[in-house]
């Protein structure tokens, strides 16, 4: 599969940012008992990246989601694939996500883990789309926000495809 694929935001720019988020997030988790979770798949480098950039002692997790199922566009549907390994009861929690754009993902993840009694609940994306938001959920920090165009890279796939490049691209023909 060959896309066309436009660079919108740089590597220098996203490593940048996620420096700049990394210190926003130690002033505020220094000296607590942090579980950073990492929504799979996209998530992924973004996520690596990110905790080495946050200065205090955290835990890792991992939770699997699917709401776009091999499509351009989110199925409205989220489905668990994976869950946490690890109780976060009494802990505080953030959420590392790649991208918010309908807000479904986000805020299933949110009423599923405020349900499990965290400590605290915080959220950080790497892209936001407000423009295609259809449900209200609460982002924290973000660190772009983005037309409501389809990307790929830096962790965000088409197919599978695309994960590995250093930049987020915008696709521009796809059907």
């Amino acid at each position: 599969m060959n896309l066309s694929i436009s660079k919108m935001i740089s590597e220098d720019e996203i490593q940048t940012r996620v420096k700049a988020l990394g210190e926003e997030l130690t002033a505020k988790f220094k000296g607590k008992d942090l579980l950073a979770i990492c929504v799979l798949k996209g998530s992924i480098v973004f996520y690596s990246d990110l905790i080495r950039e946050i200065d205090t002692d955290l835990s890792c997790d991992f939770l699997g989601v699917s709401s776009y199922h091999g499509k351009t566009q989110s199925s409205g549907e989220v489905k668990l694939t994976l869950d946490l390994n690890t109780p976060i009861d009494g802990r505080h929690v953030l959420i590392v996500e790649d991208i918010v754009d309908t807000g479904l993902t986000m805020a299933y993840l949110q009423k599923s883990l405020l349900a499990r009694s965290p400590a605290s609940l915080s959220t950080v994306t790497l892209l936001h789309k407000p423009d295609a938001k259809k449900v209200e959920c609460e982002i924290d920090y973000i660190g772009f926000e983005i037309p409501n165009d389809f990307v790929v890279g830096y962790g965000l796939d088409y197919q599978g495809l695309y994960r590995n490049l250093p930049y987020i691209g915008q696709v521009s023909n796809l059907n």
